[in-house]
């Protein structure tokens, strides 16, 4: 029986083309962070430090290494460190939220990116650009062939007519076989008010990408997981994704607790970051905190916060792992 309630009818919604929207962010000019070579910074924060030579221990050994980020970490134009670790094997994971998918699709495609909110939401345009929808047709089709909804834009960008492709962390992911998982909550991103928005095949291909994310947590032991600047969808998806793992290890009779976790945020914690914060204060809320730092390598694992923007701990984590 369908719902008793009443939905909005989508097709009464206007679209416009991104060449009318103005962008926050222009990555086009060769000037831009995003289209320099990294260059080494002048000192590293001794917890990247640390965890750079955690991070050169698992390639060798074949241990996951695992980058979860927020959107905020594309836009900050670090594109050419994180494609250098792609690269260089320092990553065996990219795990994002939808957000990632559409700066990394907007930049491929025009170079720019990001609308003012307190622009657009005035009269309802806020997320409505023809262009940026295209991305749910690129995921239909790909769940359509049972692709991850990360590995469905990374081809499409990588094989596509994009101009700026360059850009994309999406696509050199998808050429270096590298997973990028993608988990996406319904009505969260711009692409999800579009009318060609399918929800089954959003909540497959991202279903998918969960999992091909909980099979890489499996071989976690001796590895490490860095979270940049997501403060839900990491620690959530990376809680049950470990709790599955430890599950099935529990029954093969092995074990995965001596791994290290990484976050990087602008919060002001604590120089030890090892206790939980007391329940009922605001800090008790920050899961990445309680979740990464303390509560799932509580038994033989280690954790290392770093309170720093990410147009710095990128290229200070990728100082530390030269010559490595």
């Amino acid at each position: 029986m369908p719902t008793r309630h009443r939905l909005f009818d989508l097709t009464r919604l206007k679209l416009q083309p991104l060449a009318e929207r103005t962008h926050d962010l222009d990555f086009v000019p060769a000037s831009c962070p995003a289209r320099t070579a990294p260059a080494p910074t002048a000192s590293v924060r001794p917890a990247l430090s640390t965890v750079a030579a955690r991070l050169a221990a698992a390639r060798k050994s074949g241990a996951v290494r695992v980058l979860m980020m927020g959107a905020h970490v594309l836009r900050s134009g670090v594109q050419p460190y994180l494609l250098d670790l792609l690269r260089r094997g320092f990553v065996s994971l990219v795990a994002v939220n939808g957000a990632c998918v559409i700066h990394d699709f907007e930049l491929a495609l025009i170079g720019a990116t990001t609308e003012s909110v307190a622009r657009y939401i005035k009269d309802g345009e806020f997320g409505l650009w023809t262009e940026t929808g295209r991305i749910n047709d690129i995921v239909a089709a790909g769940d359509a062939e049972g692709l991850g909804l990360g590995e469905a834009v990374g081809r499409e960008i990588a094989r596509g007519a994009y101009p700026h492709k360059d850009l994309s962390l999406l696509a050199r992911a998808w050429e270096l076989g590298i997973p990028v998982t993608v988990h996406v909550g319904i009505g969260q991103d711009i692409i999800h008010q579009h009318p060609n928005f399918s929800g089954a095949a959003f909540g497959s291909a991202s279903h998918r990408d969960f999992l091909i994310y909980a099979a890489e947590v499996e071989g976690l032991e001796g590895g490490v997981v860095m979270n940049l600047g997501s403060a839900v969808m990491a620690p959530e998806v990376y809680l049950k994704a470990l709790a599955m793992a430890r599950n099935v290890a529990a029954r093969e009779g092995r074990e995965i607790r001596r791994f290290t976790t990484l976050v990087c945020d602008l919060h002001d914690l604590p120089e030890d970051t090892r206790a939980e914060a007391p329940k009922g204060s605001a800090a008790y809320y920050f899961r990445p905190w309680k979740t990464m730092l303390v509560r799932t390598v509580a038994d033989g694992g280690e954790s290392f916060y770093c309170r720093a923007r990410h147009d710095e701990s990128v290229p200070e984590l990728w100082t530390a792992l030269q010559g490595m």
